[in-house]
């Protein structure tokens, strides 16, 4: 009986572990007041249903920290708006970057009626990620705008998934919904990002919208801080350690009241609802490494060469071997991990490297099961002697850092190796001459050797 129960508390256990995230499931909500969260009920109730443990703090609070000892006390951040310009000395930017570095992921959603903390502003500068000078700036759009809630400022915004647009992040973040539901993006501030790799919006602003301070511009926009395809409403970010950091430009979209509204939008005739609940969990999901973790199961690479030792991961090889590189890849999808499927529009690859790429191969799936896919490519060395690598480097948006390298010693034929002389036909004419030479020089000497020299008659005479 006993043993019983040990083994179902395990099983429990285990059931729970893999209900949350891929890199932990402690996760701190930073507010301005905890009793805020009743507004975000809905949305913090699906987080703890998906096996968060939320610790809600107040930025002025002492007890607040993101490390002990040296080591993350969170695994995840969720900041929501807050009235104070600061953040206090636990909340500096160097210790949010400190935290990013050390593979922590946040969550920060603005709001345009509250400006944002100086210490954020100051970490989404350090990412390339800019807001309006004044730190306050709400995006309206006078064409794509909800008629129920904002008839007259028209800064409710109504827009589609992002798959709809953007097939490359459907699997991501495009929420279905039976009656083409829309995404409802009330009174957000908009941000406009650098040119840099580890920068991708999720949502854009559409063409019309744009971006202004509602108390300094009231009557007259004459300079627009970004407008259409500039503004990105939701804004991601992936270090190179694969940490994530997610800039949701309106937090009342999170709210419960939007999660089951009705929108209208203008010049349309029926109302539609909203899937802004499947969308932040999409987005939270993605921040929280729930989604796109990918994992490197094992690599393995041998020689595929008869007769020779078929030795997994051998530390040397030689010129032109025939090898076989494999790797087994995973991706976490919520609480499991299932086969990595490459993009039908992308390739892995594979590359055999010295200071520069000497093969640079695609790898194609060969081997699936429940849980990974292996990819293979089979190739013959190049005709070169030295130190190489098998990397594969895959890096894409929303997907977590695949980087494996793999040292290898290239040598020489060893001097039994080399075919004898008489296999190689190009050698022919020159044995040919070599044994012409040599019978020639034998006879020579034996002709030198037994042959006589004729006797004169003046020989004879003198004896």
């Amino acid at each position: 009986m006993m043993k019983s129960l040990i083994s179902f508390v395990l099983l429990l256990f285990v059931a729970l572990v893999h209900a949350i995230s891929s890199s932990g499931n402690r996760l701190l909500v930073v507010l301005e007041d905890v009793a805020e969260k009743e507004g975000y009920s809905k949305f913090l109730g699906d987080l703890e249903s998906r096996g968060f443990q939320i610790n809600y703090e107040t930025p002025k609070s002492e007890s607040l920290s993101l490390f002990h000892l040296g080591e993350k006390s969170y695994d995840h951040v969720l900041f929501l708006p807050t009235k104070s310009k600061g953040l206090g000395p636990n909340l500096t930017p160097k210790i949010l970057l400190d935290f990013i570095n050390a593979n922590g992921n946040i969550l920060l959603a603005l709001s345009a009626s509250q400006p944002a903390p100086t210490s954020i502003v100051s970490t989404l500068l350090e990412l390339d990620i800019h807001l309006p000078s004044d730190r306050q700036g709400l995006v309206v759009d006078h064409f794509n705008y909800d008629v129920l809630s904002a008839p007259e400022k028209h800064d409710v915004l109504v827009l589609p998934p992002p798959g709809v647009l953007r097939p490359d992040i459907k699997d991501f973040f495009s929420p279905v919904s039976a009656d083409g539901g829309v995404i409802a993006f009330p009174s957000g501030t908009g941000q406009t990002l650098g040119s840099g790799a580890l920068l991708t919006p999720i949502l854009r602003a559409p063409a019309t919208s744009y971006s202004y301070n509602p108390k300094e511009q009231a009557e007259v926009v004459d300079e627009l801080f970004a407008s259409g395809s500039q503004l990105s409403l939701v804004s991601t970010f992936q270090a190179r350690n694969s940490a994530r950091f997610t800039v949701v430009g309106s937090a009342e979209m999170l709210s419960d009241k939007w999660f089951d509204a009705k929108v209208k939008k203008v010049g349309e005739k029926k109302e539609v609802s909203t899937v802004n609940r499947e969308f932040a969990k999409r987005v939270a999901g993605w921040t929280f490494k729930e989604i796109g973790v990918l994992r490197v199961n094992w690599i393995e690479h041998h020689l595929n060469e008869v007769g020779q030792s078929n030795a997994s991961n051998p530390k040397i090889y030689r010129i032109k071997n025939d090898v076989t590189y494999s790797i087994s890849l995973s991706e976490y999808s919520w609480d499991k991990y299932i086969p990595f499927t490459v993009p039908d529009n992308d390739d892995l690859q594979l590359e055999f490297s010295m200071l520069s790429p000497f093969h640079r191969l695609q790898l194609n799936p060969t081997i699936s099961s429940e849980d990974s896919t292996t990819y293979s490519v089979s190739f013959k060395l190049p005709d070169q002697h030295g130190i190489f690598n098998f990397k594969v480097n895959y890096k894409r948006p929303f997907y977590s850092n695949v980087e494996e390298k793999n040292t290898v010693s290239v040598r020489h034929f060893a001097h039994d190796e080399w075919p004898r002389s008489y296999v190689i036909s190009g050698a022919w004419p020159w044995i040919a001459g070599i044994v012409a030479t040599v019978t020639g020089w034998l006879s020579f000497c034996a002709l030198w050797l037994y042959s006589k020299p004729t006797t004169t008659s003046d020989s004879k005479k003198r004896q």
